[in-house]
């Protein structure tokens, strides 16, 4: 087995571990992060009814233009952040479970979650 496929096995384990605890209801929705190499995605998901009701991820326009034309830098992270707390609070949402995916608290993920606090969603 490869680095690479036991660091994935890795996260996908705790992930797992991370959602036995963490579900997202329709009055406090989970906001789920997913990394790639490349790119950050955000979703916000009610676990009742399986719907996700708003997205943002770094491949978009507003963010890469905002982040200094780079969908991989904690910038770009951040500027995610930011947006889907400003379409979540469209929609009504202002408190969120955070799912951060199986990754560690730190870079992206963190960025992540700071830009959505910076716009006044709570976790």
């Amino acid at each position: 087995m490869s680095k690479a496929q036991e660091k994935r096995e890795r996260r996908t384990r705790a992930h797992l571990r991370l959602r036995k605890s963490v579900t997202g209801t329709s009055e406090r929705p989970r906001l789920a992060v997913f990394k790639s190499l490349k790119y950050v995605y955000a979703q916000v998901i009610d676990d009742t009814s399986g719907k996700t009701l708003v997205q943002a991820n770094s491949r978009e326009a507003a963010v890469v233009g905002k982040a200094g034309g780079s969908a991989k830098t904690r910038a770009a992270a951040r500027k995610v952040g930011e947006i889907i707390a400003d379409r979540a609070k469209g929609e009504g949402i202002d408190k969120v479970v955070f799912d951060r995916g199986g990754y560690i608290y730190h870079g992206k993920v963190k960025e992540i979650a700071e830009g959505a606090r910076s716009k006044g969603l709570e976790f």
